[in-house]
């Protein structure tokens, strides 16, 4: 499941990226550019998809990967048509008893994976007729989701990720089986604020996931849990796979534990709380038995014409980039189209593709995300190995002239905001501390640091036409829209089509807004600690302090806030270190802490400006010596930067959706 966890890390190493300002670059006319045609390459031989091959080229590429990332187990299935050429089990599904992968019995979690039932589910119901894609899903709902800017949410924009919902992780996922509940319960207290009008912004959403097979559950009169069971795993004899949490006694033995890496224990199952977005235990051998209904025009689960509605619809996107399906999302590589869909909890790290023009289909899951997050490189780098070898493609791509793509990618330099993050809740801070930039290399091509853990190798990005860049070692495409001369969004292939990058308005930009907050926090640190060692520098040279009546008070009042932003600061760092460490965490056991920062930080940050701003008058009133007034004009700005932040990421308030 793409769960925001794996988002932060990434956020995170971009935060260490060099500050780099954002502004209007005058746009070079598009009639001037000049796409120069690049010699095409000739077709690579394709290798024979054959059970013995096959076998050997995994063999080559993941024990020694899985080792070098440090992942104890993973599983890897490969169909073609309605067979299968290869299912096959490496490592340890538990470490302490050396106990095998077994590609029929291990169950791994597919994580978001486990959309693509759901999304077949809604299928079936249109099929029935009880579903509308198109129709507002209140009409399914025995609560109401509110229009946004006037439009409804319907079913198609829940499936292309277009709902509009800003990302939620308070029920998102635990450790503890008792935060396991009913859709029925869960849907309207979990319902997040919608900021982006329905059809206009993709943004990843478990919740809306959740919310179709809530609806899913509600047409057909059985439970989801129930309902996967009847229409899908039967079908498909699927006896090695279930949506149940906690795991039904019979399929507890086959779970692989999930590990942060192969030096580690085994951590406890993952209760995935909007289990139609991600709940899902399957084998391997099982999830190759679904990959062979898709790629079998519906293989009993769906019509045929039912299947090409879901596989070959293609949502507004970026440019040429990928784009969503109805559930799935495209991965072109290598000229062949393929529809996919990734999944990530915490431990389990999967992906699913299918190349309906190959009628091929490919599975992948591990049980840890390695030494440094290294199963997403590991996946991608399957994906296009696998690529490469079995249906390799020759590719015609441009180039740009050099001066027109330096201007380009100037252009493209600054700060930016995800659309898949949080905007109305104290998570938006998560958005400050990782601002995604965009920066230029030493030869001057752009360069987003924060993507580099999507490839297993460097990223070198080739603008081949306006606006759109190539990276020349896997094919993937980065591309932006520009209007009047700036850069409005840019999304990429990596896997993202649910996903765009805006830049970063003014007031929350982390150019400024960063080296803002270390200087507020640096002068407020430097003025707690000052306000006691002075003192015991004067009690022991026996002198007095200049400052009485009200404007000692407002001395030390300010003194006393300036401590309080401090434990404020020191308990959203102890808040972020525990979420990073286990997103689980956050939803129950922490809510005392989140309640008592958004009190404590509000009344430090305002608290510290007024103080400040009294003690900054009584000294210009007093006519204090200039160092004094220039600490009290210091810690003025400082209130004023704290206060800005406290807004502006909305470190305050009571709601307990986020």
């Amino acid at each position: 499941m793409r769960f925001i966890r794996k988002a932060m890390i990434g956020l995170a190493a971009l935060a260490a990226v060099p500050l780099a300002a954002q502004g209007p670059v005058p746009a070079p006319t598009v009639k001037k550019v000049e796409v120069v045609p690049v010699p095409e390459a000739k077709p690579a031989q394709a290798a024979t998809l054959s059970s013995a091959d096959l076998e050997a080229f995994l063999d080559g590429f993941l024990p020694y990967a899985l080792e070098r990332a440090r992942i104890p187990g993973a599983v890897v299935v490969v169909v073609r048509g309605d067979q299968v050429v290869l299912e096959k089990g490496y490592g340890y599904a538990d470490v302490a008893k050396r106990k095998p992968v077994l590609p029929e019995t291990t169950l791994f979690r597919p994580g978001s994976v486990s959309k693509l039932f759901t999304w077949t589910a809604v299928m079936q119901q249109v099929e029935a007729g009880k579903l509308d894609l198109d129709k507002d899903v209140n009409a399914y709902l025995d609560f109401k989701i509110p229009p946004f800017e006037g439009k409804p949410i319907t079913l198609r924009n829940i499936m292309t990720h277009t709902a509009g919902f800003e990302e939620s992780v308070r029920h998102l996922i635990s450790n503890d089986p008792k935060a396991v509940m009913t859709l029925k319960r869960q849907m309207p207290l979990a319902l997040p604020q919608r900021v982006f009008a329905p059809g206009t912004t993709p943004a990843y959403s478990n919740y809306a996931t959740a919310l179709a097979g809530y609806i899913v559950e509600r047409v057909s009169g059985e439970p989801f849990d129930d309902y996967i069971d009847n229409h899908i795993f039967r079908p498909l004899g699927m006896t090695h796979a279930t949506f149940r949490q906690p795991l039904p006694k019979a399929l507890a033995p086959d779970m692989a534990g999930g590990y942060p890496d192969v030096t580690q224990k085994a951590r406890p199952f993952e209760m995935v709380i909007p289990a139609p977005a991600g709940s899902l235990s399957a084998s391997g051998a099982d999830m190759g038995k679904f990959m062979i209904a898709h790629l079998n025009d519906g293989g009993g689960l769906l019509k045929p014409e039912t299947a090409k509605m879901m596989h070959d619809f293609k949502a507004p996107g970026v440019g040429p980039l990928n784009s969503m399906a109805l559930g799935f999302y495209e991965q072109w590589v290598n000229g062949h189209r393929a529809i996919a869909h990734g999944g990530d909890t915490v431990w389990f790290h999967s992906y699913l593709w299918l190349f309906p023009d190959a009628d091929i289909g490919v599975f992948i899951s591990m049980n840890s995300p390695g030494k440094e997050g290294a199963a997403g490189a590991i996946r991608s780098a399957l994906f296009h190995k696998f690529a490469d070898r079995y249906l390799p493609g020759a590719e015609k791509p441009g180039q740009v002239d050099e001066k027109t793509a330096r201007q380009h990618a100037e252009m493209m330099v600054g700060h930016y905001v995800s659309s898949r993050g949080s905007f109305t809740n104290f998570m938006s801070l998560f958005g400050l501390l990782g601002q995604p930039a965009v920066s230029l290399t030493e030869d001057g091509k752009i360069t987003v640091p924060g993507l580099e853990g999507l490839s297993a190798g460097a990223r070198d990005w080739v603008e081949v036409e306006p606006f759109v860049w190539r990276d020349t070692n896997t094919g993937e495409r980065l591309a932006a829209e520009v209007k009047d001369g700036r850069v409005v969004r840019w999304s990429l292939d990596a896997g993202s089509p649910f996903m765009v990058f805006e830049p970063a308005p003014a007031g929350v930009n982390a150019a400024w807004l960063n080296p803002a907050l270390i200087f507020a926090l640096g002068i407020t640190l430097l003025a707690a600690f000052a306000w006691p060692v002075r003192a015991l520098v004067r009690r022991s040279f026996a002198a007095n302090f200049v400052l009485e009546g009200k404007a000692l008070r407002a001395y030390r009042l300010s003194r006393v806030f300036a401590w309080l932003v401090l434990a404020a600061v020191i308990g959203w760092a102890g808040l972020v270190a525990v979420f990073s460490a286990d997103i689980g965490s956050i939803g129950g056991p922490l809510d005392w802490l989140i309640h008592l920062l958004r009190i404590l930080t509000p009344v430090a940050a305002f608290g510290l400006l007024a103080a400040a701003a009294w003690h900054l008058w009584l000294s210009i009133q007093g006519k204090r010596r200039w160092t004094m007034k220039l600490g009290a004009v210091l810690l003025v700005l400082a209130g004023l930067v704290l206060a800005w932040v406290t807004l502006a990421f909305h470190l305050y308030g009571f709601g307990m959706v986020y």
